[in-house]
Order: structure tokens, then sequence, then C-alpha cells
């Protein structure tokens, strides 16, 4: 570990070829260590795979695999270096598939254990990853553990998990889940114009996503029922506040606030538009059943 910590702190390592660094450092992970150096292994490991492309890319699966299995260790904070780790390596494209194996592990771990650095180092790690479908189902169930991290996490962490949820938006399959998610009674505080940008920008991401999902012909062609207290009424029901927080952001002093909120208006607008031209549709439609009826 202290070989590697030199290497990590010092310019003239970037770019060297074939120190056998990390090769080193995977022997000595695999060999019985107590916390605080498989701790600071990993930490190398993660500093390697940064700094020494070729080495990294010489890796196998069962290197991955090794480094993975210290997502079971009993520390938290192995855990959270094991994620980091994992997150250098799923920079590298032949790795990303075989690190979406432990996509379920990864999430259990966001939802089951309450702590800001995990939540941000798995987010992270997640936010970097393909969600193959067949994880979707798991993902539904942790749908509502991720808008309370939302709602209650740092504002790293919430712009984090902001950037996963815009991203299961857009999975036609997660869309209702989400929408029917029970928020906080509070949840349009996120929108207040004091707070960080980037968590605006990304707040605004996310309700565009949801937007548009709205507007998509399968989502329109079913009667969906929403829970009074979901996000979907916290954001598009009758008595939600949105709009009045949305002006407040088009005056923001961050320029991609502004325009995000006004994209976001704009596609509210069209939604509005293309509800009241299905009903339109509905009534017509009506209209001429009642004329076929003797």
């Amino acid at each position: 570990p202290e070989s590697s910590a030199r290497l990590a702190i010092e310019p003239g390592n970037i770019g060297v070829k074939d120190s056998g660094e990390l090769r080193r450092l995977l022997v000595s992970l695999n060999q019985k260590q107590d916390d605080y150096a498989k701790s600071m292994i990993l930490h190398s490991i993660t500093r390697c795979v940064y700094l020494l492309e070729s080495e990294a890319s010489a890796c196998t699966y069962e290197d991955i695999r090794q480094v993975a299995s210290a997502l079971d260790d009993k520390d938290k904070g192995i855990k959270i270096q094991a994620l980091n780790a994992l997150k250098a390596f799923a920079g590298i494209r032949k790795f990303k598939i075989k690190i979406q194996e432990f996509v379920p592990k990864i999430l259990e771990l966001v939802t089951t254990i309450w702590d800001t650095e995990l939540h941000i180092a798995g987010l992270r790690l997640l936010n970097g990853l393909p969600l193959p479908d067949h994880t979707h189902p798991l993902l539904r169930r942790m749908i509502p553990s991720l808008m309370e991290i939302l709602q209650t996490g740092s504002t790293l962490t919430q712009v984090q998990v902001l950037k996963l949820l815009s991203s299961l938006a857009q999975k036609e399959d997660l869309l209702y889940d989400i929408m029917n998610c029970q928020v906080h009674p509070d949840f349009l505080n996120l929108f207040h114009a004091s707070l960080p940008g980037n968590l605006l920008y990304e707040v605004l991401v996310f309700v565009e996503k949801l937007s548009e999902g709205r507007l998509t012909p399968q989502y329109q062609s079913v009667h969906w029922e929403y829970n009074e207290l979901s996000l979907h009424e916290a954001l598009f029901g009758e008595d939600s506040h949105l709009a009045d927080r949305l002006l407040s952001l088009i005056i923001h002093p961050e320029e991609e606030v502004q325009i995000q909120a006004c994209k976001v208006i704009l596609s509210l607008q069209l939604c509005k538009e293309e509800e009241a031209k299905f009903s339109r549709q509905r009534i017509d439609c009506s209209y001429f059943d009642e004329d076929d009826n003797p």
C-alpha cells in the first residue's frame, strides 16, 4: 500500500506501463489483511486503474470478481472503497458488462445502508453502468428507497440519485412506478431558488424526463390512477404549485438552470395541450357512439 500511495501522488508515474503495481495490489488483496490494510489496498487499486490504463486493461474478469467480493465485507469503509474501485474499472469498456452482474448487490447496499459516502459511491457506480432490462423488477422495488434518499440526503447524494431517477424515468415499464411513488408533502422544496445550481438543474432534468414520458402514446393510452400523495400529484396534479416554482427559476443566476426551467415549462404546456386534445377526442367518440344507438 505504501508504494502505491506514492504512485498515486507522483505525477511522473502517469503513463508508466507494466510497472506490475496493480497486479501486486490485486495479489495482496487476495491475502488475509486487517480492515485498514484492505481498505488502503482497494483505494490504491482505484488510483492505479485511473493512472495505469494499460495495466488495468490487462486485468481479468476474475480480478473484477475479487474486487467485488469486498462488497460483502462487514466493514462499511471497505464496501465504499470496493464501490470506488469498481467505478474505476467500469471506465474500461470490456469490464462494463461484467460489473453489471453486481447491480443487485450495489442497489441493496445503497438502499439498506444509510450513509452519505456509501450512497454517493454506489450511485456514481450505477450511473456509470447500463442497467439491463432484467434488473427492472429489482429497480421497481427500490424506487421508494431512492425517492427517500432524494428527499433526505446530502446535496451530492441528491444530484447522483436524480441522475439515476432521470435515467429510470426513460424506461417505459418503470415510469408509472416512479410517478405513483409516495413523496413528502414538501417535495417541491427541491425547486427552491436558494438551492445549489447543480441540484436544481438535475431536478429540472428529472421533471422534463417525466413530462416527456407522459406524452408518449403508450403512456397516454392507459388511464392511470395515482395516489394523492404521489410524485405525479406533487408535480402535475391540479393542486400542484410547480408552475410557481418554475417561474422563480427562469430568473435564476445560473444560465443552465434558467434554460432547463424554460424547457420544463414548455413541456408542461405541451402536456396540457395533448391532454385537452385527447379529452376532445374521447368526447367526440362518445358523441358518435350515442348517435349510433337507436
